[in-house]
C-alpha cells in the first residue's frame, strides 16, 4: 500500500478515516500532534488552517507517496489555496468525507469544486462510518 499523508482543517475526519482504513475501532479523537500509522501520516488540522506550518507539511511530504486533501463535506469554505496541491511536490488525491451526512447533491459538487481548485488529481468520497467508498480508496492506494 502505498503510504498516504492526510491534510484537512480540524473536525475534517482524517483520524477516523485512518482508524476505518486499518480496521481500529472507530473513536473521536483530536489530533494534537503527527500521528503515524503503519503506511498513514495523519496531521493535525491546525497545519493547514495556519500557514505557519506549512513548511512542516511541505517536509513531512517527503516521506509519503501520495498526499489526501481532505474535505469534509459540509464544509463550506475553501480551506486549500487555488493550487496547493503544486507545493507539496508529491501526486495528492482528494478525499471528501462525512459523505453519509450529505443528500444534496449540489453540497457534493461544491467539495469536490473546492478540491479540484486546489489541485487534486482525483477525488474519492467516503463514509468511514458507513464504510462507503473506503474500499476504492483502499484499491487506489493498493494499486
Amino acid at each position: 500500500m502505498k503510504k498516504i499523508m492526510l491534510i484537512g482543517s480540524i473536525g475534517s475526519g482524517k483520524t477516523t478515516l485512518c482508524q476505518r482504513i486499518v480496521g481500529e475501532e472507530l473513536r473521536y479523537q483530536k489530533t494534537q500532534a503527527v500521528e503515524y500509522y503503519p503506511q498513514i501520516i495523519d496531521t493535525p488540522g491546525e497545519f493547514v488552517q495556519h500557514r505557519r506550518y506549512y513548511n512542516a507539511l511541505q517536509m513531512m511530504a517527503a516521506e509519503a507517496e501520495v498526499i489526501g486533501l481532505v474535505a469534509n463535506v459540509m464544509e463550506k469554505e475553501q480551506i486549500y489555496s487555488p493550487n496547493f496541491a503544486q507545493n507539496l511536490m508529491k501526486p495528492c488525491i482528494g478525499i471528501i468525507t462525512k459523505t453519509d451526512l450529505c443528500e444534496d447533491e449540489t453540497i457534493l459538487q461544491g467539495a469536490e469544486e473546492r478540491l479540484r481548485l486546489a489541485g487534486v488529481e482525483r477525488i474519492f468520497q467516503v463514509s468511514a462510518v458507513s464504510d462507503t467508498g473506503i474500499t476504492a480508496l483502499i484499491e487506489y492506494l493498493e494499486g
